[in-house]
């Protein structure tokens, strides 16, 4: 049930551009009479002989006041001069009513055959054409048509009165209805596109290059990589007389690290688009992939075996650099030490290139691999400029072991992000919020015990005490374990805000709901004119890390959350929601038509559409005909700013 009533959520939304849809099959047929009941009074009768498996809504509906989203009744517009409504329309057929887990509401079915009687009587004429429409909804269990409607046109009363009907009614052919939130004559404007400032990615392309960094940073801490350090320094100091052209080969060594790296990075570019970023990142196949990998990542770190390359290949590479000299040499050295660490580098690329992918970037790969190379080089350059300081560095040993395994745990703890982007997108609900935390809870008090020396996998040895160290690590994985479990029970947990899935997964919550939000854009800014409020339109994607972090961070305060319930419509539009749409929808965008097929399409088509931009999160502020109240902002978790930005957009939407 809980999935027809998304689909019904989404099937009343209809784009304004009408002509773009194509009308969806009525699955009810209908038959049109009229009978007279007393002089210049009769009554319109029509029967309608829905498909089997099929329903149509009661004549009425529950009354829920501001609730939206439930599905509009079954009824008849009549448009006909001269011809008036008398009395309520009836139905011969009692519907059944139905229970909506979701809603917690009980919804009256009509299905089989029905008939639908409407009173009228007629207003100085001796007859009419009675014209009009019958206006409903087709659904079953798992799906809904759009609004549909089948328009009638009949005699009634004196013939030679009648005057000829522009379609005769056994021509009538049902079509696609408009919204039933576009009541307002506004609903054209609402899509228009306008001019808005269009924010730097400067920031999320920083976070990606840290984050490469840290991750060649960690790399270096790896068994495969830490004792090449200084014998790879060592040997370019004892190889040239002069230090100083060891240095310049040791720089030139770092360097073709970082230029093998970004050559990676360029051609993972080149192969994948924008388009294939945005499919790999919110695909159930490619998180579900990443999922796996990850999952592989952490079983090779725990010693179950080893991910390597393929042994001639690295001594192909090693004896190259051995025949060739120069400048050509250097290179080859530096590639031999890619191919031969690639066993514990591999898992770590690729969670950088998962990540980098998940950011739907075009520079995502580049940066984060070039990010990657400089932490993965910076310390054979650094030491060859410093040689005293390898003395300093503390030898290979059971610690470089301790790091694979913590970086296994690690690996497992970000691998069920993925699993949950799938899940969010498709709607399969196998891994909410609480699911989510328990395996973390888990995770994290194993880890805590692998670090006292209670728990331990097939290259660890005996600890005959526990260093200080890995008992502060303890500690403190025991102390985010704990910090999870109120999350059971749906604490925000602000510190997880980026990877846990959102609150509204939460099936057993005490600490309160979310606050009204519209997940469809027409429905939202029809309820934002009818109440006299400014709309804030939040473009999001299950895939968003920043998104998350934004709700956590600003908008699940106490602040924020109270000027949005008080003085503006919220609207959020998921991106990347796979739902189909009941019908596609064609658009014309630079000269091609394009077919969208998922209401995630269809929101990220409103947002280019519209406003020229591709990226979330991304937060506007509209007026009541869908012009813009100030400029947009993007993530930026500054609470204050943000409260200024929505009373300034209050202050502008007052003076209009």
């Amino acid at each position: 049930m809980r999935t027809k009533l998304l689909a019904v959520f989404a099937a009343i939304m209809a784009f304004a551009a009408s002509s773009l849809q194509a009308a969806p099959p009525s699955h009810v047929e209908w038959t049109a009479k009229t009978e007279q009941t007393a002089p210049g009074k009769g009554v319109l009768i029509l029967t309608g002989v829905i498909e089997p498996g099929w329903h149509i809504y009661g004549t009425e509906m529950p009354d829920l006041g501001d609730v939206t989203g439930v599905p509009e009744p079954t009824y008849i517009v009549l448009d006909s001069e001269g011809v008036k409504p008398v009395d309520m329309l009836e139905c011969d057929t009692e519907p059944t009513m139905h229970l909506d887990e979701l809603m917690n509401l009980n919804l009256p079915w009509l299905s089989g055959t029905i008939t639908l009687r409407q009173a009228f009587e007629l207003d100085g004429v001796d007859g009419a054409l009675v014209t009009g429409a019958v206006k409903y909804m087709a659904c079953t269990e798992q799906s809904c048509t759009a609004p549909t409607k089948y328009e009638f046109s009949v005699p009634f009363g004196n013939p030679e009165a009648v005057k000829p009907a522009a379609q005769p009614a056994a021509e009538a052919q049902p079509v696609a209805a408009a919204p039933s939130v576009a009541a307002d004559s506004r609903q054209a404007q609402w899509w228009e596109p306008v001019e808005v400032e269009q924010n730097s990615s400067e920031q999320s392309y920083w976070a990606i290059l840290l984050f490469g960094f840290l991750g060649g940073l960690v790399a270096l801490m790896t068994p495969c990589v830490w004792p090449m350090i200084p014998m790879t320094v060592s040997f370019f100091l004892k190889k040239n007389k002069s230090r100083h052209r060891s240095i310049i080969d040791a720089i030139i060594y770092s360097a073709s690290i970082i230029v093998i790296f970004l050559v990676l990075g360029i051609l993972l570019t080149v192969i994948f688009g924008p388009g294939k970023l945005n499919e790999i990142a919110t695909g159930a196949v490619f998180n579900l992939i990443f999922f796996a990998l990850l999952v592989v990542f952490a079983i090779s770190f725990f010693g179950a075996f080893d991910i390597t390359l393929p042994s001639k290949w690295s001594t192909a590479i090693d004896a190259k650099a051995e025949n060739t000299t120069g400048l050509l040499s250097i290179f080859f050295m530096a590639f031999t030490l890619v191919l031969v660490s690639f066993s514990c580098t591999g898992p770590i690329i690729g969670t950088l290139l998962v990540e980098a992918f998940s950011q739907q970037n075009l520079m995502g790969p580049l940066l984060g691999m070039g990010g990657f190379a400089i932490g993965l080089a910076l310390p054979f350059g650094l030491f060859a400029f410093f040689p005293s300081m390898l003395k300093e560095l503390p030898r290979s040993g059971s610690w470089l072991n301790t790091v694979k395994v913590v970086l296994g745990f690690v690996e497992l703890i970000l691998s069920l992000k993925f699993l949950s982007v799938a899940d969010l997108a498709y709607g399969w609900r196998i891994l909410d919020r609480e699911v989510f935390i328990a395996i973390w809870i888990v995770l994290f008090v194993l880890l805590g015990v692998y670090l006292l020396g209670k728990l331990r996998f097939s290259h660890d040895g005996e600890m005959s005490h526990t260093p200080v160290s890995r008992f502060f690590m303890a500690v403190a994985s025991f102390s985010f374990a704990v910090y999870l479990i109120p999350g059971l029970w749906g604490a925000p947990l602000k510190a997880i805000s980026a990877f846990a899935p959102p609150l509204y997964t939460q099936d057993f919550n005490l600490y309160g709901g979310e606050f009204q939000k519209f997940h469809d854009y027409d429905e939202g800014m029809a309820y934002a004119a009818a109440h006299n409020k400014p709309v804030i339109v939040d473009f999001s994607g299950y895939a968003c890390v920043n998104c998350r972090k934004m709700e956590g961070a600003v908008f699940d305060t106490p602040t924020v959350r109270g000027i949005i319930e008080r003085d503006y419509v919220m609207i959020v539009l998921m991106v990347d929601d796979k739902k189909a749409l009941p019908e596609p929808m064609y658009v014309e965008e630079d000269g091609v038509t394009k077919k969208l097929t998922t209401v995630g399409e269809r929101w990220s088509y409103l947002q280019y559409h519209k406003f020229g931009i591709s990226s979330q999160p991304y937060y506007i502020l509209l007026n009541n005909d869908g012009k813009p109240l100030s400029a947009p902002r993007v993530y930026d978790e500054n609470v204050s700013d943000f409260v200024a930005w929505l009373e300034d957009g209050i202050q502008k939407y007052k003076e209009q």
